[in-house]
């Protein structure tokens, strides 16, 4: 089939799969979302065969398939580096297998698929490259400032460039050793957070504290003229020891990064298990605020050199959201956009718009409005996952009940909306099943926990029974979009709640569970077009209490984001959600 790219990100953590057709987005997904184990680095077999399937497309008529991982960039630096600083053989070994693993990629590729006359011409597109497409290339800017930054990909951990139509030229670059990314992931681990992914935990935990630790952390970061930055490798060991990771069909897991003259700078580190104090708090301020700092620099630099006011933005630190939200404020730029799966995952998509764009020179005609991208399943499916989880269970006219659990079928949705939006109002949290699931790291109305923002006791409730995490991380509004501006001091929409604006002063008391303690929240904004049974929800909330907002959070617990209609029952099943809306069907428990 003419124009059918594959996008890959694999042997690398949150591996994933997206498929173009025409150079038009079709379906995009997380390998975690099918094998339930997070962040999960390997090769995306499960998720390249959803996609295909889901553009009803065969192995067979797939052209190109785009790989964002590229071995052979930059092997003059790599070569020089390791010249220099003769990394630990252990790292160095592990990286050679990972690098080995791509390289075979085209013969898995045929192993995958051995009967379908598989010959698409796989491409190796270098990181940070794909990370700038999936950026450029899903905005609506004809032409953007763009910038990545994250921890490392390909021996880089910046660069910046220039989108014109449809092509990138690129401008600068920060190389390994020096990243902004590790530098939080380090401190990160120092505060006792050390799960791969954790970072999003302390720039939470930042805005209870004060950066009274700024004054060390500058001592690692030093910003040079041009916009770019180094970081001081004597307080990390990947640049001397390396770092142990693995990337191959597990959860990634990342060896400590800081050297013991971190600890010598900023005193002991946070135990697991130790009660976070002052300390602690201020130390994540601190983090946040020097991150904020280089960030700036190196956008504000950027924003002199091209003297465009779009911007593009992607990688891991992307999902910066609080130093996002401040980006009109301390910059020149008037627009930003940030594609719901900014992080390692994108790159598969990423990967197939570099492909398309800038090796083939074809015109762009998409522009990522919307993040819901991955499976969905039909009426007969979800009426089987409730066979097979409901013992018992079959439908009929009258409302089905069993023990607590009452299953009743609501086919109009106004009816439905305005039923469960009276639920919400009343304290009842709900499980929020509908459509295909979101692309990215957020639920976004589709696959969501939601509740009554304007009760602040709602926050201990969920994280007691049902989310089972830390009572210092906020939950997130979800706003009509026409509303914004009447809640938050920036009305700039952002339906992949991406950025942090403070919540209007007069408005915080009416919405205290979603406003955080520093007056702020993570927003998205949700438009009747693009989520129109969201919207009429949230639409329904406003009707019967005034506000236009409904806290949001995943639909999970310690776990990927629910995929299936059995995992959503399960997830109901097993915590306090008092309500499940799974498609049309309602599933709720009453009151003993």
């Amino acid at each position: 089939m003419s124009g059918t790219i594959l996008g890959i990100n694999a042997y690398h953590a949150d591996a994933a799969a997206a498929l173009l057709r025409e150079g038009r987005l079709v379906a995009a997904l997380e390998e975690e979302r099918l094998n339930r184990i997070k962040h999960w680095a390997g090769f995306p077999r499960a998720a390249a065969a959803a996609v295909l399937e889901a553009g009803g497309i065969e192995p067979g008529e797939v052209e190109h398939v785009a790989v964002s991982r590229d071995p052979s960039a930059h092997l003059l630096g790599k070569v020089l580096f390791a010249l220099r600083r003769r990394p630990g053989f252990a790292a160095v070994r592990a990286r050679l297998e990972n690098h080995q693993r791509l390289r075979g990629l085209p013969a898995l590729l045929r192993e995958t698929w051995p009967g379908s006359s598989f010959r698409g011409q796989t491409h190796a597109v270098e990181h940070h490259r794909a990370h700038l497409a999936s950026a450029f290339y899903c905005s609506p800017f004809e032409e953007a400032a763009c910038l990545t930054v994250d921890g490392f990909g390909d021996f880089l951990s910046s660069v910046s460039a220039v989108g014109r139509g449809q092509r990138l030229e690129l401008l600068d670059e920060v190389m390994f050793p020096h990243s902004l990314g590790l530098l939080y992931t380090a401190v990160t681990q120092f505060l006792g957070f050390g799960s791969y992914g954790d970072e999003y935990k302390v720039m939470g935990l930042a805005a209870y504290g004060t950066p009274t630790f700024l004054p060390q952390l500058r001592q690692i970061v030093s910003l040079g003229d041009d916009g770019r930055f180094r970081t001081d490798p004597a307080f990390f060991v990947h640049a001397s020891e390396g770092v142990t990771m693995s990337w191959d069909d597990a959860e990634p897991r990342l060896g400590p990064l800081w050297s013991p003259k971190l600890a010598e700078l900023l005193g002991t580190p946070r135990g697991p298990d130790e009660e976070i104090g002052d300390r602690h708090r201020d130390l994540a301020a601190s983090l946040q605020a020097v991150y904020e700092q280089a960030f700036f620099h190196r956008l504000n630099a950027l924003q002199r050199r091209t003297r465009l006011t779009a911007l593009c933005l992607a990688g891991g630190c992307a999902f910066n959201s609080v130093a996002n939200g401040k980006i009109f404020a301390c910059s020149d730029f008037s627009d930003v956009f940030i594609q719901s799966a900014a992080g390692d995952a994108g790159t598969a998509l990423g990967a197939a718009q570099y492909v398309w764009h800038q090796l083939l020179d074809r015109p762009r005609d998409f522009v990522m409005e919307h993040s819901y991208w991955g499976p969905e399943f039909d009426a007969a499916r979800l009426l089987a996952a409730l066979r097979a989880r409901l013992p018992g269970f079959e439908p009929d006219a009258r409302p089905w009940r069993s023990g607590q659990l009452v299953v009743r079928r609501q086919a109009a949705e106004a009816e439905l909306c305005r039923d469960t939006a009276a639920a919400l109002a009343d304290g009842r949290i709900v499980g929020w099943y509908q459509g295909r699931s979101e692309w990215g790291p957020r639920a976004l109305g589709n696959r969501s926990i939601l509740a009554d923002p304007r009760r602040a006791d709602i926050k201990d409730t969920l994280n007691v029974r049902i989310k089972r995490r830390e009572g210092f991380r906020p939950f997130a509004p979800s706003i009509l979009e026409e509303r914004v501006g009447d809640y938050f001091e920036v009305a700039y929409p952002d339906p992949f709640m991406v950025k942090v604006y403070p919540i209007r002063p007069s408005k915080r008391p009416l919405i205290p569970a979603v406003t955080h303690v520093d007056g702020t929240g993570r927003l998205q904004t949700v438009s009747q077009r693009q989520n129109p049974r969201f919207w009429a929800l949230i639409r329904a909330f406003e009707e019967q209490t005034r506000v236009p907002v409904l806290l949001n959070t995943s639909f999970n617990e310690n776990e990927p984001i629910v995929n299936t209609p059995e995992e959503a029952l399960d997830c109901f099943l097993r915590t306090g959600m008092d309500r499940l809306v799974l498609g049309d069907w309602v599933v709720e428990r009453t009151p003993s």
